[in-house]
């Protein structure tokens, strides 16, 4: 079967994430239901590059499908667009080699979120406003404690006897604009709540609450701690996945 690289954006606050589940809304539940009313066979397959959780967003989430039969890609991605709902869109879709896999092909994921230092009327659902003063450079000077090759067990739900919680972190970057504290991080994959619970560690840096000499001890312990400060999934949003 042709197999289509499809670049997909969406706000996720309605959604349950974007993999499929019994009895939830979610963003690839979607994108199955209209290519069930796009094509007239229902032997479709997709893959995404990676789950987002309920309330995640994505920028340029990436996923390939696999179709019975050839379409021209602009017809493709018209058709599925005017399938889906408001808050889901095709970007492009492009013919891609059989070997092609969305999740297994990538080298790269990179994700942003989003922090405000001020109540607004507008983005409450894309945004984490944090009302206390935030030193950046306090953490800026935590980031740095993160990045590299190391073992993120304390940052995630998933058991490291069943899958490996070794990450490498290749950037965390930390930047403003206007009221926006901009966090960027990109890695080789990233584990479940992983990004939001260093944005949560960062913050806490920030409010002064955690020293960035504490936060290098959480990745030689399991502590509890990264889980407690969990950021909202409403300001993170996949940014982009490299091949």
């Amino acid at each position: 079967m042709p197999r289509y690289k499809l670049v997909l954006e969406y706000a996720g606050t309605r959604y349950s994430g974007w993999q499929i589940q019994k009895n939830a809304r979610t963003v690839q539940g979607e994108l199955h239901r209209a290519l069930g009313e796009v094509l007239s066979d229902p032997r479709f397959e997709t893959y995404g590059s990676g789950r987002t959780d309920a309330g995640v967003h994505a920028l340029a989430q990436v996923a390939h499908l696999d179709i019975p039969g050839a379409l021209p890609t602009n017809t493709l991605v018209t058709r599925i667009n005017d399938a889906l709902p408001h808050d889901i869109n095709v970007i492009s879709a492009e013919r891609m080699p059989p070997r092609f896999h969305a999740r297994h092909s990538a080298t790269a994921r990179h994700y942003l979120y989003q922090i405000s230092r001020r109540r607004s009327a507008f983005h409450k659902p894309y945004i984490w406003w944090v009302k206390e003063p935030l030193d950046l450079a306090r953490m800026r000077d935590a980031a740095a404690c993160l990045t590299g090759f190391a073992d993120f067990r304390a940052f995630t739900d998933d058991d490291p006897e069943e899958k490996s919680t070794q990450v490498l972190l290749t950037k965390l970057e930390i930047t403003e604009d206007g009221p926006l504290i901009l966090v960027r991080v990109s890695g080789s994959h990233f584990l479940w709540k992983m990004v939001r619970r260093l944005v949560g560690i960062l913050v806490a840096c920030g409010k002064g609450d955690l020293s960035p000499e504490a936060v290098e001890r959480l990745l030689t312990s399991d502590s509890p701690l990264p889980a407690q400060l969990t950021a909202p999934a409403a300001g993170l949003f996949l940014e982009r996945v490299d091949y």
